[in-house]
C-alpha cells in the first residue's frame, strides 16, 4: 500500500517574534515494512535546513528564523510503501527466559528505563501484573496489556496536553493517544518488556473506523524476539498494519515530537494543524 501524508502547521503571532529556533521530525526513514519514496520539507518564511540524525536514527531536521515574522508554516508532504508483513509463528510463541536473553542481545535496556513521561509507578505495575496472569507469551501479554488501555479509557481530545505525565493520564482514565501509548509503555516496561513510542500517521480507509487520523498519531512498539520490533496500538486496539506511517520513534513523547522549539518575543501564539493521509 502506498499511502501520501500532507502535515501542514501553522503558527499564527500576535504581534512580531524573532530568533525562532525548531527541530522537526516530519520525514521517515525507512523500517522493515515501510520504504519512504518521497519526502518534501517547505518553512515559511524560507530558510535553510539542516538535516541530521539523532541517537534515536530519526531523520531530523533544524532550522532558524532570526529576523521578524508573524507567521510561521511548517509543511510536510510525504509518500511511503508499506508492506504487509505478518509476525512469524515462532515469536507468537516467545516466554520470558528466552525473551530476556534476545533482549541483552539487542541492546534493548533504555526501552525498560524510565523517561520523562514515562514512570514505573507502583499502581502501573499492579495493573500490568493483573493483566498478565493468564498470558505466559510475550505477545499474549502485549495483547492483553493494549486491550485493558483500550477499554478501560476514554478517548478526550483537551483533557490533557503534550506536557502530560503517565501517572495523570493514568490517574483520571483520560486523554488521547499519546496518553493510550504512554500508559501501555509504563505497562510494558514496568513488567520487563522493551517498549518505545512511535509517532506518524494513521490512514483511515472508507472500511475503517480509527481514531486518530485526524492528526498525528501515536502507537507503541513492543521488542519481540524472533520478530524484531512490532507495533500495537492501544488507542484501536489492533496490530499496527500496513495504515500505520512510521516517522519517529523513541523512550517517549519528547523524543519524536514532530515540532520542538520556540522564539524570543513576547507575542501570543494561535496554532492551526492539518492533516491528510491518503491512498496514493
Amino acid at each position: 500500500m502506498k499511502l501520501d501524508v500532507i502535515h501542514r502547521t501553522t503558527f499564527f503571532y500576535s504581534g512580531p517574534v524573532r530568533d525562532s529556533e525548531n527541530t522537526l521530525r516530519l520525514e521517515p526513514r525507512d523500517f522493515r515494512t515501510q520504504r519512504t519514496l518521497r519526502s518534501i520539507i517547505r518553512v515559511l518564511p524560507a530558510t535553510r535546513l539542516h538535516r541530521f540524525t539523532d541517537l534515536f536514527q530519526n531523520i531530523t531536521h533544524r532550522f532558524e528564523l532570526p529576523r521578524p515574522h508573524e507567521r510561521l508554516v511548517v509543511e510536510s508532504r510525504v509518500r511511503v510503501e508499506n508492506f504487509h508483513s505478518d509476525i512469524p509463528s515462532e515469536a507468537l510463541t516467545v516466554k520470558y527466559p528466552e525473551a530476556f536473553r534476545i533482549w541483552a542481545n539487542e541492546e534493548c535496556w533504555e526501552y525498560l528505563q524510565e523517561s520523562r513521561h514515562v514512570s514505573k509507578h507502583p499502581d502501573i505495575w499492579r495493573a500490568a501484573i493483573e493483566r498478565i496472569e493468564d498470558s505466559p507469551c510475550i505477545h499474549d501479554q502485549a495483547l492483553a496489556i493494549m486491550g485493558w488501555v483500550h477499554n478501560e479509557f476514554t478517548y478526550a481530545p483537551g483533557s490533557t496536553s503534550v506536557e502530560t505525565h503517565l501517572e495523570e493520564a493514568f490517574a483520571q482514565r483520560r486523554g488521547v493517544c499519546q496518553d493510550y501509548a504512554h500508559v501501555m509503555i509504563g505497562m510494558c516496561r514496568s513488567i520487563g518488556i522493551p517498549a518505545r513510542y512511535v509517532s506518524g500517521y494513521l490512514y483511515n480507509g472508507p472500511s475503517d473506523h480509527l481514531i486518530g487520523d485526524q492528526a498525528s498519531h501515536a502507537w507503541v512498539e513492543i521488542h519481540l524476539p524472533h520478530a524484531g520490533w512490532v507495533g500495537y496500538d492501544p488507542t484501536n486496539n489492533t496490530v499496527a498494519d500496513e495504515r500505520f506511517v512510521k516517522i519517529a520513534v523513541g523512550r517517549d513523547y519528547h523524543d519524536v515530537s514532530p515540532i520542538q522549539g520556540g522564539y524570543f518575543g513576547n507575542a501570543q501564539c494561535r496554532l492551526e494543524v492539518h492533516v491528510r493521509v491518503a491512498r496514493a
